[in-house]
């Protein structure tokens, strides 16, 4: 098994999960390549810590990411960092000569965006996605596939979005997600958006218009000093999209995400309504693929629970039940696999769906400042 020897930057929340995967590859019951983290780099030094302490294989751990990328031995980057560090390290990494695995805006505005893909163009020969791993849970493939398949005949409508209630504790301290100069304009659009558009653009559903209802519900928290900040990001989104279809027709596609969601910890679905049929996957039941099939006057949901069978096979059987640490699992399977130049029937986000992400994004901040439907400008 042909080792990838890893850099990661940015050892937080993220890092952690990779590292967790990295260590438990020999869950996976496939020939593709391993990862194996050689680099680790964080200003803090606790975090750098846990990776040194877990894996023998770190030989670098610094708060210096030059570091890393001067390092001949490391082919590949993990970088999960805040948004406003995307532009200079994803560069930075690239001129490296570096694979990259981003995390999510892939820059903090469309003006990043266009910067880091300019630089990618310069080195074709690179393996570059971004994270999402919702998509790699067997029941939403099982979705995917009715997708491919053209099982639902003629799009009704779509349903996605990511929601969160954790801000409903309005106790809980401003941290960088919810400040604008770290996390950006987009607000929760810009840390949770590109997991509701990973499908939807892959199956080729790319808006055309859109009207965009963004809320600040919360315009300030404490800020863990006795006192009180401003919370200038965006709390919920709602995007009303207009999507042309291949065949010729339009549908609705609506996009939501939300850090206030009463009762939702983690959730992240997908539901597809069609004429011949429908179908929906939600985390909150993570193991079901639920669906109907359009009989006459009458229709009847059925549930089916789909259980351990992921893309990439492993010890588990397939009777169990499957969570969010298999997805990242999944997810990186799926990069290595494509890194080593073989093909997988669902691939990560790619650099080109974050130019349509950031593109509908921009669209919607200026839907929400002019009251209007928007064009996406791509």
């Amino acid at each position: 098994m042909r080792k990838v020897k890893f850099g990661v930057i940015g050892l937080g929340l993220m890092g952690r999960e990779f590292g967790s995967a990295a260590a438990r590859w020999c869950h996976l019951l496939t020939n593709g390549p391993a990862p194996e983290i050689v680099g680790v780099c964080d200003t803090n030094k606790a975090a750098r810590d846990w990776f040194t302490d877990n894996f023998a294989s770190v030989k670098i751990a610094t708060s210096d990411y030059q570091e890393l990328l001067s390092s001949k031995e490391i082919e590949a980057v993990y970088c999960a960092v805040p948004h406003h560090l995307h532009q200079q390290l994803c560069v930075d990494i690239l001129k490296a000569g570096k694979h990259l695995m981003g995390e999510k805006p892939f820059g903090i505005d469309q003006k990043a965006n266009t910067a880091i893909l300019k630089s990618l163009a310069e080195h074709p020969e690179l393996v570059v996605r971004c994270s999402s791993e919702f998509p790699f849970f067997p029941a939403c493939q099982r979705l995917i596939s009715w997708i491919r398949e053209g099982r639902f005949g003629r799009i009704i409508e779509v349903h996605g979005g990511f929601n969160h209630s954790s801000d409903m504790d309005l106790s809980k301290p401003l941290n960088w997600k919810r400040m604008i100069e770290y996390n950006g304009e987009y607000g929760c659009l810009g840390d949770l958006g590109i997991h509701t558009q990973h499908i939807p653009f892959r199956m080729g559903w790319i808006p055309k218009s859109v009207y965009a209802v963004l809320s600040d519900i919360v315009p300030e928290r404490p800020d863990g000093k006795g006192g009180t900040a401003p919370c200038l990001t965006w709390d919920n989104a709602s995007l009303i999209c207009q999507v042309d279809h291949a065949e010729g027709y339009t549908f609705p596609m609506t996009l939501e995400t939300k850090r206030l969601d009463p009762g939702s910890t983690n959730r992240w679905f997908l539901e597809v309504y069609g004429l011949d049929a429908s179908a929906k996957f939600t985390t909150d039941d993570p193991n079901a693929f639920t669906y109907l099939e359009t009989k006459g006057t009458e229709q009847a949901w059925a549930r089916v629970v789909v259980g351990h069978k992921p893309m990439f096979p492993s010890i588990t059987g397939g009777i169990f039940e499957f969570g969010f640490s298999d997805g990242i699992l999944q997810m990186w399977a799926s990069f290595l696999h494509e890194l080593d130049g073989r093909e997988v029937s669902f691939s990560c986000f790619t650099p080109e769906e974050t130019r349509l992400s950031h593109a509908l994004q921009t669209a919607a901040l200026a839907s929400q400042r002019k009251k209007s439907v928007e064009p996406i400008r791509i």
